[in-house]
């Protein structure tokens, strides 16, 4: 028997996606060292973009242009949310931007996050509302997903109504051009506008779980320099350890989804869509597989449950999972469409480490 209460649900979407395609092709003549500072013969790049997009998916991304900031981009993609809404912007009581680096300009000699982003696009929206709460929120690639989860809890609570939460990042501005790794990273930015209702039947926001392992995980991404020597030392990139990341992936994004779905009293064959950052596609292949491996469920058909973008639009960090979201609800995804009581997973993973999911029912 459901309960007449207070119940979190988006009302609108939007996204930005930078106009600038950079294929893989764009690469082929870069010079890349190993992280030793032995250089890579450029004679095979080619090989190497040819296994790099049978391991990521990848094949394009989007980079933004010379001009764009992180903060640029989640203003495009919260006002088209706001616009979806079809609401007042000065009724917002929360505005929350995901990031980890900041606006950065192309040159990259500093990450400027004076004042807060969340400030920056509050003005840009011309905001006036001085009880609209702007904050950032720096929680790796979970970011956004995160800020999802806080600002629930601001409008169960009551002393919300309605909140946006952005992810905006242009990793392309961080990524060591010498790594072979910066092919995977992206521009862009995804935002939602969540607004609590009142609802007899169980819908909106169900449950959610995180997990954050920093003892001995703390540091598979970092900042570094570059792996080229004699460039800029005062220059920093972000580093990841690869294959440490993705064994952690594995091992406990699965669980931290399947904890969600017990804690809103659902099983994974309730499940229509996993929404999963887009961060590698064979990662989020084996996890979707180790997934239904938990519930003792045959191999998932990926294509139908999972939506996926990063093939052409790369890693985007924060921006990815409402990026993809907004994709889905534009029908700009073939096979992929939500319809009402569909019920959706939200799972991401990231810097920390940490990790969470999140349990939806679509209105």
């Amino acid at each position: 028997m459901t309960t007449t209460r207070r119940r979190t649900v988006i009302i609108g979407t939007g996204r930005y996606i930078p106009e600038t395609v950079v294929p893989n092709s764009h690469f082929l003549d870069r010079e890349f060292f190993m992280d030793y500072g032995q250089p890579v013969d450029p004679a095979g790049n080619a090989t190497v973009i040819d296994k790099f997009r049978e391991i990521t998916d990848i094949r394009e991304r989007r980079w933004a242009a010379d001009d764009q900031v992180a903060s640029d981009l989640a203003t495009e993609a919260a006002a088209a949310a706001i616009e979806r809404a079809a609401i007042d912007p000065e009724t917002l009581d929360y505005l929350v931007v995901a990031h980890n680096f900041g606006d950065v300009a192309t040159d990259n000699r500093y990450a400027d996050l004076l004042p807060s982003l969340a400030a920056r696009v509050k003005q840009s929206l011309a905001i006036a509302n001085p009880s609209c709460i702007a904050y950032d929120l720096p929680f790796g690639c979970p970011g956004w997903l995160q800020g999802v989860i806080q600002t629930h809890y601001f409008l169960q609570s009551g002393d919300a109504h309605r909140a946006l939460v952005i992810g905006a990042e242009t990793l392309s501005r961080v990524s060591d051009p010498h790594d072979r790794d910066s092919l995977i990273y992206s521009d862009g930015a995804g935002a939602v506008v969540l607004e609590a209702r009142t609802e007899d039947a169980e819908v909106g926001v169900l449950a959610h779980a995180s997990r954050s392992d920093t003892l001995e995980h703390a540091r598979l991404l970092w900042m570094g320099g570059s792996y080229r020597d004699g460039h800029d030392p005062n220059r920093l990139f972000v580093k990841m350890n690869g294959r440490k990341l993705y064994e952690y992936a594995l091992n406990h994004v699965p669980g931290v989804v399947k904890t969600s779905l017990e804690r809103a009293g659902l099983d994974l064959a309730d499940v229509a869509k996993v929404f999963l950052h887009q961060a590698n596609a064979k990662m989020d292949e084996a996890i979707i597989a180790r997934l239904f491996r938990l519930y003792g469920a045959g191999r998932p058909d990926t294509a139908s449950v999972m939506p996926m973008s990063i093939a052409t639009l790369g890693n985007s960090s924060v921006a990815t999972i409402p990026t993809l979201l907004d994709l889905v609800l534009d029908g700009d995804l073939d096979g992929h469409e939500l319809r009402p009581g569909d019920v959706v997973v939200f799972a991401s993973v990231g810097a920390g480490m940490n990790v969470n999911s999140l349990v939806y029912r679509w209105v």
